[in-house]
């Protein structure tokens, strides 16, 4: 089967991807990181009414410059008196603006005695917030799929909400392959035994996107341990996610005990690392079969089963954004595959540099660990200190994005 270049295996997966329909309300303190499941306008404006952006006093323009007494003192959430012409009210910030005053003069700027201030000139607008100036009602407030944020909750309790409508979260079966695997805390390694990084690794990257892991576990090289495992996982979840065992070995399993039970309707990706990345269905419930290599098994989850799942969860999928940024390398032999290499970025503005962060070995944990990035190399091509790079942060490939759909 010939190497699928990235986007081309993007599009085809994404389009296999049907979006969830259970829906379920919960208080917005239990919304974080929560796919929003309608549109969420406003039904109210806020500000709710004009009120001072400083500590000050609320006057007429037309009464300044002079001096003036003071009639009233409007702390933020008492309701004030409409101000008397030729006088001054003490107000503070958030307070709202009394009828007939179109000005606040910060405190600093007045000569305050017991009962007069000095006043100088003001404009008509100064120092005040307008009713409605954030928000108007009707205003889309969050977009349908919208992954919930801290600031997108604080947006919904700034209009009075308590409470949200979101899909309810995709459940997410986990499981690796091998023999040679130990779980962290077990003990000591034995000879050619290793710890089991991707299974939590993965879990975490489920979690980070608001979804449950389903942990089955490691299960043995044994092709009937890994089919009956298989099994359970479709029976469990909505989508499948395997780590190791989907190359060219004896001992690699899962391929084999996918087709058993189903399809296979990709396999090998034209990327490095991640090329044998699987991807199909058993028994019609979604799976990935990602590399066993822990960066590839990293890497192929956040470019492909990540986007994925955001769109079966209903959430809004874009493309992760790329920037250009000088490369601090190079590279002398072009490679035959799209290459993802692991970068820091160094230094500021046009003297940032993306420098590699160790070795580039997919078993290599501590250089994706101590990365900022993925720089992108294109297939066929070669890298002198110097030339521009597309570099994808981290950070955005550990969540989803809002923005329109582009896939």
């Amino acid at each position: 089967m010939a190497l699928t270049p990235l986007s081309e295996a993007l599009e085809a997966i994404l389009a296999t991807a049907q979006p969830g329909s259970s829906i379920e309300t919960v208080q917005l303190t239990e919304a974080l990181h929560r796919y929003v499941a309608a549109e969420i306008p406003s039904m109210r404006a806020v500000p709710p009414a004009d009120n001072s952006a400083m500590d000050g006093y609320a006057v007429r323009s037309e009464d300044l410059p002079g001096i003036l007494p003071i009639s009233q003192r409007i702390p933020a959430g008492h309701s004030p008196t409409p101000l008397t012409p030729g006088t001054a009210a003490r107000i503070f910030t958030g307070a709202v603006i009394p009828a007939g005053a179109d000005a606040v003069i910060l405190q600093e700027d007045a000569e305050r005695t017991d009962d007069t201030v000095r006043l100088p000139r003001a404009v008509s607008g100064q120092h005040i917030r307008r009713r409605g100036d954030d928000i108007q009602p009707g205003d889309r407030l969050v977009a349908q799929g919208q992954w919930l944020q801290p600031h997108d909750i604080g947006l919904l309790a700034s209009v009075g909400l308590d409470e949200v409508g979101v899909f309810q979260p995709l459940k997410v079966a986990l499981l690796t392959t091998g023999d040679e695997l130990r779980e962290p805390g077990s003990g000591d390694l034995e000879s050619g035994q290793i710890y089991n990084s991707n299974r939590v690794s993965l879990a975490a990257q489920i979690r980070s996107l608001g979804m449950i892991p389903v942990d089955l576990g490691n299960v043995p090289d044994q092709p009937e341990a890994i089919g009956a495992a298989l099994e359970q996982a479709a029976d469990s979840a909505d989508c499948i996610v395997t780590a190791g065992g989907v190359s060219v070995g004896e001992e690699d399993h899962v391929r084999g005990q996918i087709e058993k039970r189903g399809a296979l309707t990709l396999w090998k990706l034209a990327i490095k690392p991640g090329k044998p990345l699987a991807f199909g269905e058993v028994m019609n419930t979604p799976i990935f079969g990602l590399p066993g290599n822990p960066v590839s098994a990293w890497v192929t989850f956040a470019l492909v089963a990540r986007p994925y799942l955001i769109k079966q969860q209903g959430g809004v999928v874009s493309p992760e954004p790329r920037f250009p940024v000088r490369a601090g390398f190079s590279v002398a032999r072009p490679g035959s595959r799209e290459e993802f290499v692991r970068i820091s970025l160094v230094g500021n503005g046009e003297a940032m540099r993306a420098v590699l962060t160790g070795s580039q070995s997919s078993g290599v944990l501590t250089s994706l660990s101590q990365a900022d990035g993925l720089a992108v190399i294109p297939a066929g091509t070669t890298v002198s200190e110097g030339d521009w790079l597309e570099v994808i942060t981290l950070a955005s490939l550990g969540q989803p994005r809002t923005g329109p759909i582009s896939r």
